[in-house]
């Protein structure tokens, strides 16, 4: 997602236990660990963007299922419901720090049957993501509708990433083109 609008970056692996960062409420869940990830990488000239993704309903959090079993109870539990899906994302630049949160809401699909959820928690599609599901993949024939942001869905609000990232003074490659940049040396 990030190359496909010009963001240039490293995928990096944070040395981060997410399972040992707790937090209060499932928003303080998705910001802390989003901010564990993007300290563990902090280097010189470095800017990190850190973000998790916390899957919650009723005050109850949706993680990364741990067995099959419970990844077809917590599809289970989501089947016809409407939940919150919440991205923490914290920036770190030499100059500044930038936290922040965006929800989406997802509603799965009433009439998934049991034997439906059995398949795709067998497809091991998405055995790894919060809430046991991926909606940009075989996931999307769950999901009834979305509302709120896609991008944050699919695990990274990128409009506001890019709205932070401009507000720190980045452009986009496109508009840093000067005269010495240009095909054939012509001038802007």
């Amino acid at each position: 997602m990030c190359a496909q609008v010009g963001l240039e970056v490293e995928a990096l692996a944070p040395p981060v236990d997410e399972a040992s960062i707790l937090a209060d409420t499932p928003e303080g869940l998705a910001l802390a660990r989003a901010r564990g990830k993007a300290e563990s990488l902090v280097g010189p000239d470095r800017v990190v963007i850190g973000s998790d993704q916390v899957v919650h309903l009723d005050g109850v959090t949706y993680g990364k299922p741990r067995s099959p079993e419970e990844h077809r109870a917590q599809l289970a539990a989501l089947r016809g419901r409407t939940h919150a899906l919440t991205d923490g994302v914290v920036i770190v630049a030499p100059h500044a720090r930038v936290a922040f949160l965006v929800t989406a809401y997802v509603t799965l699909r009433a009439d998934v049957s049991d034997a439906e959820i059995a398949a795709y928690v067998a497809s091991e599609d998405a055995s790894g993501c919060a809430g046991g599901y991926r909606v940009e993949g075989p996931g999307a024939w769950l999901v009834d509708h979305v509302d709120g942001d896609w991008f944050t869905v699919v695990g990274l609000p990128i409009y506001r990433v890019l709205g932070e990232l401009r507000a720190l003074g980045w452009t986009p490659a496109y508009a840093r083109l000067t005269s010495a940049t240009l095909p054939n040396g012509t001038s802007a």
